[in-house]
């Protein structure tokens, strides 16, 4: 790990990311009741309203992920994460004080692009991680994300009762205390000699995929990654409706089984991920997280009752070590000074999968529940969904085997640090 960055820098980055998935989940509690105040429409009508909000949001992530990893490449990491949020805490107070629901649309957008930090907050971690740290690293942003969707939703419904402005006020202010407290903690990760100039081509989506074909299976990599994530959209997009439709829930007990997840999810990425890759190696974690998290899906697919959903949790959460292992494999794999590019690709593409992921599975979902439907069948999405995890597994499995070719490109030796990654090959290779 880089010298000048100590435990202060990583906590200021696992906030941030925090900070970052909350202004997305901390709106689902107050959303109806925010648009039917601003519109007058019904709580129908306002749904409407709310789905084309979190696409614009994540299609805002998806379109300006880019960007942030470029103007981190080429001004440094902290003041694009500072800036960034600033602009998020700002943003908030607009949405708690919108007068129109033009106004909250806008923001909504916003808060995408400046959310879209954790872009750089990935590319900061991997400067600061060894080759042999950078999964279990990783692994602590897979964990911020998931605690975010436990707070955000805990805090937007428990602060809503003195009124739908307090969860955004109390949002803004955790950004600028994080503002403050990166002023004293977070040093610079990214050398001026290691910078350079921004790239306008690498700032569009897409391009950036294009420049990382250089690095060999490096993009196999990328579309198992990005399958994974199309995959895991099926939870929050159809979780409540599919619960509801088969055992019956009510909104507390989805409510409950949603924080059950995210603890589950968080600690397996959390705490498992680097013990893991150290005791059986990143193959094996990768191999195994596919295999579990696919059954996983199929085991939520076909529960017939409430406690073997639950039970099927316990693999689907196990499956989630694997994303952050093949993360810090890719992030491994190319220099220093082109990680912010290789994580806003990523960024985009994750966000990219929650512009099209709710919409294709809550589409099948209504396909096979609606009234008059050929075959009923509440758990299809999920099947769906595990469908995806093994083509993803297939790519991985192809991209595993040619790992060492992608370490030993001369293209990726372009600096000294990334003769380390060379040398962890072999603990990654065992």
């Amino acid at each position: 790990m880089n010298q000048k960055a100590g435990k202060g820098s990583i906590i200021f980055i696992f906030i941030t990311v925090l900070i970052d998935v909350m202004g997305l989940a901390i709106i689902i509690p107050v959303l109806p009741t925010l648009i039917q105040e601003l519109t007058g429409e019904s709580v129908s009508k306002s749904a409407e309203y709310g789905g084309y909000m979190l696409m614009f949001f994540a299609a805002a992530q998806f379109l300006f992920a880019p960007l942030m990893g470029e103007l981190s490449d080429r001004f440094g990491r902290r003041p694009v994460l500072l800036l960034a949020l600033t602009g998020l805490g700002i943003d908030y107070l607009v949405h708690a004080f919108a007068p129109t629901i033009t106004i909250l649309y806008i923001s909504r957008i916003v808060a995408g692009i400046f959310g879209s930090s954790h872009t750089v907050a990935s590319a900061y971690i991997a400067d600061v991680s060894t080759p042999e740290d950078k999964a279990k690293n990783f692994g602590l942003l897979g964990a911020a994300f998931s605690l975010g969707f436990i707070v955000g939703p805990f805090i937007g419904g428990v602060c809503a009762q003195w009124g739908y402005q307090v969860p955004f006020i109390v949002a803004a202010c955790f950004s600028f205390l994080n503002v403050i407290f990166g002023l004293f903690v977070l040093p610079e990760s990214l050398p001026k000699k290691l910078r350079r100039k921004v790239n306008t081509t690498k700032t569009l989506p897409f391009v950036s995929l294009i420049h990382l074909g250089k690095y060999k299976s490096l993009l196999l990599f990328v579309i198992a990654f990005t399958l994974t994530f199309l995959a895991g959209q099926v939870l929050p997009s159809t979780w409540a409706f599919f619960t509801i439709e088969a055992f019956d829930w009510s909104d507390k007990e989805v409510g409950y089984s949603l924080a059950v997840v995210g603890v589950l999810v968080g600690t397996a990425q959390g705490l498992l991920v680097g013990k893991s890759v150290k005791r059986f190696g990143s193959k094996a974690v990768i191999v195994a997280g596919y295999l579990l998290w696919t059954f996983g899906m199929f085991a939520f697919a076909f529960a017939s009752n409430s406690y073997l959903l639950y039970a099927a949790l316990v693999p689907y959460a196990l499956g989630a070590t694997a994303s952050p292992v093949i993360q810090g494999i890719m992030s491994n794999a190319v220099p220093g000074n082109e990680q912010g590019n290789l994580q806003g690709a990523l960024t985009s593409l994750i966000s990219l999968t929650a512009v099209f992921g709710p919409v294709l599975f809550t589409w099948i979902f209504h396909k096979f529940t609606a009234e008059g439907a050929e075959l009923y069948f509440p758990g299809a999405s999920f099947l769906v969904a595990a469908g995806i995890l093994v083509i993803s597994t297939v790519i991985a499995l192809i991209a595993l085997s040619r790992m060492k070719e992608l370490f030993t490109s001369k293209e990726v030796l372009d600096s000294p640090e990334d003769e380390e990654a060379i040398s962890a090959v072999g603990e990654i290779d065992d």
